[in-house]
């Protein structure tokens, strides 16, 4: 699910939408939960779409850390990448906000932390944008992602979080464990699937 003060926005061609602040969004927020609605794709289950729905699939889809497929129910899906993000996400199930976003704002995300099985072009307009995101992306920035993360976080209990009572149990423990003791940090490369 998608933090409430956002909104679905068409932005125009290639790019086609985009979620976008309604309201200031601080730094530390919970952006985006993976809840109990989301649609989970097993690969065994994408096997059996036909190509067509396969390419929908991917479209609006990312890889968890268990080789599903994951479709956000809500406007989620539709979060574009940013090699500047303003979001991303953690090893607890969520995506925080990296850094204050305004009211207007375009939401974004990086795309290298959906296990991606290729290579895929960006149409980024960041001055420092990569080109592409790719398989290797975690290997090569999960230090700096992490970085990001932890800076972040340090805001977590300070700002409000309407999004918190959606993780489930297990999660909930493991993100105490960390905001009481910050050793016990998750990092993203929880979220990375190996074959």
């Amino acid at each position: 699910m998608i933090h409430p003060d956002t909104e679905l926005r068409f932005i125009g061609d290639p790019i086609g939408y985009g979620v976008f602040a309604t309201a200031p969004i601080p730094a530390g927020t919970m952006v985006y939960v993976k809840d109990s609605l989301e649609l989970v794709i097993s690969p065994e289950e994408y096997r059996r779409h036909s190509p067509q729905m396969q390419e929908v699939v991917e479209k609006y889809s990312y890889i968890d850390e268990r080789g599903n497929r994951i479709v956000s129910w809500d406007f989620a899906k539709y979060v574009n990448h940013c090699c500047n993000c303003n979001t991303m996400s953690t090893g607890y199930g969520f995506e925080v906000a990296l850094r204050d976003i305004a009211a207007g704002e375009q939401i974004t995300d990086e795309y290298g932390i959906f296990n991606l099985q290729y290579a895929m072009p960006l149409v980024c307009s960041h001055a420092n944008c990569r080109g592409c995101v790719g398989p290797d992306d975690f290997s090569r920035y999960y230090r700096e992602w992490d970085r990001k993360i932890l800076q972040s976080m340090t805001h977590f209990t300070a700002v409000a979080q309407p999004l918190l009572p959606l993780i489930d149990p297990d999660t909930r423990r493991a993100l105490d464990a960390f905001l009481a003791d910050p050793r016990k940090y998750r990092s993203v490369l929880t979220l990375k699937h190996s074959d």
